[in-house]
């Protein structure tokens, strides 16, 4: 079942209830004299037509920042501290406007209005078919050829108590990238004193469409530009995934993880079997597979764990928690020395990894996986926590 909202008026009906993370604990009112959260703005670069693109600083006054930019809604930076208090950012990207225009896989984006693949760029919805970009061999990805991660969003600053934030909308027309009916985004990314990134991604449509946001950080919590992160411990609260095809189209089974190496429900590290001859392994040259997650609320309203992430040398903790069905783990897999992130040095295979909150790819050709189906007077609404803590 598809979590929306049915709207009365102008007003969306929704219930969250939100959990901290105990290793942090609550947060306390500041102190006076004590740092504040607080939101800088700068120009990051300009687009080909002219356009300014601002960055937004949002820091929560506990050691904690992030970077933000209106294109692409795109998390540039996430500098969080380790287990003695140095502060490193953890998240890949560029230092540039131009790379990230030209080259870039995805690194920090909002991805939508489908986040990965749909096969064969095909969907039919209430008996008409529709055909997308093939942008990824014969398939669809990401939304296209100028998917929501290559649009420039509007960006409107959130001061609260305890956090900052920033509204990002964007309004996509029918049509767009064959997409069918207007729909009006709205992505709401909230820095805590608890050190979460809470993301809040909300859509209506006036005529029948699909819908699947997600984020698409890329990390690494030893530090950007670090190495590799094979040694990182990777927990998912799944038990099963969705086995893909040589095109990586899920085939339509949940098939069990137990006895492979798509096995994580317990701490073992990402790079223990990631050179198995297991099939799905191969396939993907390593993870790139949507894992379903172990929900107690298959209505998809309430927040519940997906997963952790372990650094050992750091000791930097990160823990998802969301109201999506699944989860993609993509292991880097493609980064191959040409890219230079912002610490000046290159990204290789496994150099940071995607643990991307969603519904399941190619759902509109799925009836037996969650729909992904939007209709008007309903609510895309979907909510995803990513925190972070130490450990050790």
């Amino acid at each position: 079942m598809r979590r929306f909202t049915r709207r009365a008026g102008n007003v969306a009906v929704a219930v969250l209830l939100v959990t901290g993370f105990a290793a942090l604990g609550p947060a306390a009112p500041p102190a006076a004299g004590t740092n504040q959260p607080r939101i800088d703005r700068d120009v990051f670069g300009t687009m080909p037509d002219g356009t300014a693109i601002n960055r937004y600083t949002l820091s929560n006054g506990r050691g904690m920042k992030i970077r933000v930019l209106t294109y692409g809604g795109i998390i540039q930076t996430i500098e969080v501290p380790d287990r003695r208090g140095r502060t490193g950012n953890v998240a890949l990207g560029f230092d540039n406007l131009t790379d990230y225009l030209e080259r870039s896989p995805y690194f920090g984006c909002i991805t939508g209005r489908y986040a990965n693949r749909i096969a064969n760029g095909r969907f039919t919805l209430d008996g008409q078919t529709y055909q997308l970009a093939q942008n990824n061999g014969v398939n669809h990805l990401h939304g296209g050829n100028v998917g929501f991660d290559k649009r420039v969003w509007s960006a409107t600053e959130i001061r609260e108590r305890d956090t900052v934030g920033l509204r990002m909308t964007y309004t996509s027309p029918a049509g767009e990238e064959n997409y069918p009916g207007t729909l009006n985004t709205t992505v709401t990314y909230r820095l805590t004193r608890n050190n979460e990134i809470r993301m809040d991604y909300r859509a209506t449509t006036d005529a029948p469409t699909i819908v699947n946001l997600t984020n698409h950080t890329y990390f690494n919590l030893a530090g950007e530009g670090s190495g590799t992160i094979e040694d990182h411990k990777l927990t998912l609260n799944a038990s099963r995934y969705t086995p893909v095809d040589t095109t990586l189209i899920p085939t339509g089974t949940l098939d069990p993880v137990a006895g492979t190496p798509m096995d994580f429900r317990r701490p073992t590290a990402i790079g223990e079997r990631i050179r198995n001859s297991f099939p799905q392994l191969v396939i993907g040259q390593g993870y790139d597979h949507n894992y379903v997650l172990d929900r107690r609320d298959n209505t998809f309203r309430q927040l519940e764990s997906a997963g952790t992430v372990l650094d050992p040398s750091s000791g930097r903790v990160l823990s998802i928690r969301t109201t999506e069905p699944g989860i993609q783990f993509y292991s880097g897999n493609f980064l191959d020395g040409t890219l230079v992130g912002t610490s000046g040095r290159v990204y290789r295979q496994t150099d940071g990894f995607a643990l991307e909150t969603q519904h399941f790819p190619d759902s509109p050709n799925k009836p037996q996986f969650p729909t992904t189906v939007l209709r008007p007077g309903q609510t895309y609404d979907t909510t995803t926590i990513y925190a972070f803590s130490t450990a050790g």
